[in-house]
């Protein structure tokens, strides 16, 4: 049976770039939300066993499907054929330095409107890889309150400065510090001898210090939560989503 399968397929629609943009979305579960963004390939296997974890510890999880065949395992020539195509989309961000994504937006719009229909103190989100930063970026958006980073790539090394640099623009890295000093943690997760992520995680604790939980697992691994997955750090995952989005049961 496919994955997807017992997934519920739906679509959201907003502006990236001034133009409506509309991409697929799949959920499933119940309890406060957590948007899940894919990394490349697309929403892997080991992706949606991840989200299916989520699931399973009481959240109401969305998939937004922005690249790739959802489904399609992770292996070199999925990932060279979509990175074709993320490198000529104009919803991302891929060199640029001290800028955000356009399409933070529209993950900020999802993230609205989740958390409008759900309540509760916000919804989680987690990017991954390639995506790693779009969870800081909806960071910006009040609705989000648990946002997850795991082995963020963007802008692509090398570079000193394109290692260091945390993929949002100067007004949006003042909105993520402004709700860090009002009480808004970011969780973040990367191999230590992951070259991909660069310094990233540096500047994050220089620019929201405490605000900032830094959870580095060993080995030269990299996708912390799907395709090199330590228990340990999905563990740290859910134990952040419930503490954020269930407060009355993390505190019981």
């Amino acid at each position: 049976m496919p994955l997807l399968d017992s997934w519920t397929r739906g679509a959201h629609t907003d502006l990236v770039n001034g133009v409506d943009v509309t991409h697929p979305t799949y959920r499933k579960g119940t309890g406060p939300g957590v948007i899940v963004i894919h990394e490349i390939p697309g929403i892997t296997p080991a992706v949606i066993e991840f989200a299916e974890e989520v699931v399973a510890s009481g959240f109401t999880v969305v998939l937004p499907h922005l690249f790739g065949t959802p489904e399609r395992k992770m292996t070199p020539l999925a990932v060279v054929s979509t990175m074709r195509r993320v490198c000529v989309s104009k919803e991302f961000t891929k060199l640029a330095l001290r800028q955000t994504s356009p399409i933070a937006g529209w993950l900020r719009s999802l993230a609205r409107d989740l958390h409008g229909e759900l309540g509760g103190p916000g919804v989680g989100a987690l990017g991954m890889c390639f995506t790693g930063g779009f969870a800081l970026a909806m960071m910006v958006d009040d609705s989000v309150a648990a946002p997850v980073l795991c082995q963020p790539s963007v802008p692509f090394v090398p570079g000193r400065a394109r290692s260091r640099d945390l993929n949002l623009s100067p007004a949006d890295l003042a909105t993520v510090k402004e709700r860090a000093a009002g009480g808004c943690q970011v969780l973040g997760l990367e191999f230590t001898s992951d070259p991909l992520t660069g310094r990233r995680f540096d500047t994050l604790a220089t620019e929201i210090g405490d605000a900032f939980i830094r959870v580095e697992l060993p080995g030269k691994g990299h996708s912390t939560v799907t395709e090199d997955r330590q228990q340990a750090g999905v563990d740290r995952v859910l134990a952040f989503f419930n503490e954020k989005l269930h407060p009355d049961q993390a505190a019981g």
